[in-house]
């Protein structure tokens, strides 16, 4: 394969990737206007991304032996233009029940035929020794496409006066930008693994014995707990916004800033990431990361609030925030580091995406109830205090992953037999 149709590859994965995204999460930029176009409470608003959270956890493991059965090439591109297809006609503000609709689609177009399908894109792009790069470009790109997409379609949106018209202008050119990524990903991606060993396991059949097989791997049971801590970790950040302005007093504007400073950060902290766990070893960096979160969490604990500790704030912010960037670039690495055949991948995702992605029921809960239930400085203490343990156990599971399933040999990481 030529150098250009490999990045060319890449540069599709990094745009699906970042790009399917934004229509299921408009709320997050346009969560008034939504509601505002669809005529909903904040209730159904929320009903509607629970509906999406639950057919998308529902879809993980059938969509991750799904992957291992039919090529990621056809995988993605179904799912590029049906995700679109399905945002063109949400442009029309349709009803609160064809609305749920709409989003409990979505949670199965992203998930059921996509998520699995990109990580195994991914692997099969890089040999075993750049995993670690290869998982990290696939972040730092995601990052880069959702940030331009979404500064550009929001520029636009407030060009057009910030109207309900105005949202059906983004999420038609959000839709359009799907189908067309989908009709690149039929043409760019392959369908062939990177070598004839590989080739050789795909044609094996993927069946309950298969699954059985990768359901006894202690390593993919680590390599859950990891995500699940990295995620939750992931979770906590998106309260260092409130977080600013509810205990360092800080403006409304000032929050906004923290918190579109922290995306930046995710392009340059994964890519690095990447690059430093195929030098050192997936595990290690996941394990030097853990600490690090473990470290910052503490001290946002610790941290007494109000405006003259803005500082330490800002910076504990940018050094959480690359640790979890990092989690996030490279924990799909171990999967190669952990010896899980390539042939498995799908159905490996399934299982880790499974558990390591239950955050999204249980955190937003977590979180808002120790708000609610200890307002201000301590509650805010309390949630921290829960992902800093998270954030140990997710050390745990990487250490034992470390000292167990793998050891370097010539700068290599091999399972111990």
């Amino acid at each position: 394969m030529s150098t250009l149709r490999r990045w060319l590859i890449m540069t599709c994965l990094c745009l699906s990737g970042g790009i399917i995204y934004l229509l299921p999460y408009l709320r997050e930029v346009y969560y008034i206007p939504l509601q505002e176009a669809l005529r909903l409470s904040n209730t159904q608003l929320g009903v509607l991304m629970s509906v999406f959270g639950v057919a998308a956890m529902v879809c993980y493991f059938p969509g991750g032996w799904i992957a291992d059965k039919v090529s990621p090439r056809k995988l993605i591109t179904i799912s590029m233009i049906s995700t679109g297809i399905m945002g063109l006609y949400f442009s029309s503000f349709p009803s609160y029940k064809m609305s749920i609709v709409v989003h409990g689609f979505w949670g199965i177009s992203v998930t059921l035929t996509f998520w699995a399908a990109l990580i195994k894109a991914t692997r099969n792009w890089a040999p075993p020794t750049q995993q670690g790069r290869a998982f990290g470009i696939l972040e730092s790109g995601r990052g880069i496409a959702e940030v331009v997409c979404s500064t550009a379609l929001l520029a636009l949106f407030a060009k057009l006066g910030s109207s309900s018209l105005g949202l059906s202008w983004v999420i038609i050119l959000f839709s359009i930008i799907d189908i067309i990524i989908g009709v690149m990903a039929w043409f760019v991606l392959t369908d062939s693994p990177r070598n004839s060993l590989d080739r050789k396991e795909e044609k094996e059949k993927i069946g309950p014995q298969e699954i059985v097989k990768v359901l006894k791997m202690p390593v993919i049971w680590l390599i859950s707990i990891v995500i699940l801590a990295a995620y939750s970790a992931y979770w906590g950040s998106y309260y260092f916004t409130p977080y600013a302005t509810d205990v360092f007093m800080m403006s409304v504007v000032f929050g906004g800033a923290l918190g579109v400073g922290k995306m930046w950060v995710k392009p340059l902290s994964a890519l690095g990431a990447g690059f430093l766990a195929d030098r050192i070893g997936a595990s290690k960096t996941v394990v030097w990361s853990f600490a690090v979160l473990i470290a910052s969490f503490s001290i946002f604990i610790l941290t007494p609030g109000g405006p003259g500790f803005v500082v330490i704030l800002v910076a504990n912010t940018a050094i959480a925030s690359l640790a979890i960037f990092a989690l996030r670039g490279i924990y799909f690495a171990l999967l190669e580091e952990g010896s899980v055949p390539l042939a498995l991948t799908g159905t490996a995702t399934g299982i880790v995406s499974v558990i390591g992605y239950t955050p999204d029921i249980f955190m937003p809960l977590t979180g808002g109830a120790l708000l609610d239930d200890y307002p201000g400085a301590l509650g805010y203490r309390y949630f921290f205090m829960f992902i800093a343990g998270l954030c140990l156990l997710g050390l745990m599971a990487a250490i034992i992953l470390l000292r167990k399933f793998v050891r370097k040999e010539g700068g290599k990481y091999d399972k111990r037999r």
